[in-house]
């Protein structure tokens, strides 16, 4: 341990026990810390401690970390609970909460049957942290003001990243732009989980200011993507801000709209046009039957092809975050990769050379999360992560049938096309498991399970006064309160 490490362990109780008590005392605090937490969520791992760290392994996570994220969602949900709030139930059950822990509980279960343990211990406490930043996000969010700081402090994320990746391209003169991120695919991931909720917001019932935002966020985050070059990336964001667009906009046409639309295809078109170059060069330099079908070509095929092995030998997986450790050591070497082995390395160099593993021919984790998920915690695993996935994608579902024009659809249906991009991506990456894009994705998937809270609320109160009253229609504003935004 070093000295910033012990510094690091000193400091960090009485920072969040101070946090707590701060945005238990002050709803302005409580605002601050959400903002915060929303926007630096992306630069999550440039503000972070390491504990027991890794650095040479490589799994998905390397060591224990906390971070001012973590601080701030800690203190934020403390002061949701205890703190003073007007409205809402205080404490409620977050919508697929019960799979959350599940999930929680099965991985921890394969990290005490499995070994090492280490490893999985490291990504244990991301997941954990990736609650924490859920709930908290889930007991915040539960009016139009907080949905407002949301998109607000969203929007200038995305648009700080896209003016980074443009300034990198055109400036710096890299070739694919990372951002804040330490790969490009991982800022494309990031942009395809975010934009699709600005989008919404941009072409819904919002005030226009907050749709002017919003746009301009949209665009320079569409850039920014672009000048990310990666091959699923470009298609599944184009997916999902398609089918955004398709299922938030108003279908009645005015000048304005007309107007709208024509400058938006026209970007569209600049853009393409301008990219197309290096896109047809990206795609023409592997076909999709190499990636996945040549044994020949180390594509993303041998990962399908790992996962199935370890699966046929280990029905509940190798253990949390343990890939890396065990295709080094046993499954590529059978498939004709000749893995260096993480044991020898130790024992020859000692587990701190981090010279030497960085040299070193070791297993990177697989570009597929499903694959991912297969070998490390088997079949059940599997089975309950889908469940999970399957859980989210309703949450969203549900907000299609919202009236257009209401800004919970917005949100609602927003969210759920971000989850369709971090999905979509999650087919050729791992990324999903990345700090600042786990953390990111959790606090809007706090922010939804806390929208379909509120609509489960003014649903109950609706029927309680329906015995009461006969029903009337209800005008815009009465309809977004009914919401809960």
């Amino acid at each position: 341990m070093t000295p910033s490490h012990i510094v690091a362990f000193l400091l960090i109780p009485p920072l969040t026990v101070a946090a707590a008590l701060a945005a238990t005392w002050s709803r302005l605090v409580r605002d601050i810390f959400f903002f915060a937490m929303v926007s630096l969520a992306v630069l999550v791992e440039r503000m972070d401690v390491n504990f027991l760290s890794d650095a040479w392994y490589r799994g998905t996570t390397r060591g224990i970390q906390v971070s001012l994220v973590e601080i701030l969602a800690f203190g934020l949900l403390f002061g949701c609970v205890f703190g003073r709030r007007a409205g809402g139930r205080r404490l409620f059950w977050p919508a697929s909460g019960g799979l959350m822990l599940l999930y929680l509980f099965y991985s921890g279960a394969t990290v005490l049957v499995s070994e090492p343990k280490i490893f999985g211990v490291f990504e244990l406490t991301k997941i954990v942290a990736s609650i924490l930043v859920f709930s908290s996000a889930a007991f915040y969010v539960r009016s139009r003001r907080e949905w407002v700081l949301l998109i607000t402090a969203l929007g200038c994320a995305v648009g700080f990243e896209g003016a980074l990746a443009v300034k990198q391209h055109f400036i710096t003169g890299v070739d694919r732009s990372p951002g804040t991120l330490d790969h490009a695919n991982s800022l494309s991931m990031y942009f395809c989980m975010t934009v699709p909720l600005l989008i919404a917001v941009a072409v819904s019932g919002w005030s226009r200011g907050i749709k002017w935002f919003c746009g301009i966020s949209s665009a320079l985050g569409a850039v920014g993507l672009l000048l990310t070059y990666s091959r699923a990336g470009v298609p599944v964001f184009a997916a999902a801000a398609i089918g955004t667009i398709a299922a938030c906009v108003s279908w009645r046409i005015t000048p304005g709209r007309i107007v709208m639309c024509t400058m938006l295809v026209l970007g569209v078109a600049a853009m393409v046009f301008a990219g197309w170059g290096e896109m047809a060069r990206r795609y023409s330099t592997t076909s999709l039957e190499e990636e996945y079908l040549d044994t020949t070509v180390d594509g993303r095929g041998v990962y399908l092809r790992l996962s199935g092995a370890i699966a046929r030998e280990h029905f509940f997986g190798v253990g949390l975050n343990n890939w890396s450790y065990r295709v080094s050591r046993t499954y590529g070497p059978r498939l004709g990769y000749r893995f260096d082995d993480y044991d020898s390395l130790i024992a020859v160099y000692g587990a701190r050379n981090d010279k030497i593993f960085g040299d070193s021919y070791l297993a990177a984790p697989a570009h597929n999360l499903a694959a991912l998920t297969l070998g490390e915690l088997g079949v059940p695993g599997l089975l309950i992560f889908s469940l999970l996935w399957l859980r989210w994608l309703w949450m969203g579902l549900q907000f299609l049938w919202v009236p257009r024009g209401n800004p919970a659809r917005a949100m609602g249906v927003g969210i759920l096309f971000s989850i369709c991009g971090i999905f979509g991506q999650s087919l050729t990456e791992w990324v999903y498991r990345q700090t600042p894009i786990l953390f990111s994705f959790y606090i809007l998937l706090g922010a939804l399970a806390s929208l379909v809270q509120s609509r489960r609320e003014s649903r109950r109160a609706q029927r309680a006064a329906g015995a009461e009253s006969p029903p009337r229609s209800l005008s815009p504003e009465e309809d977004l309160v009914a919401e809960g935004v």
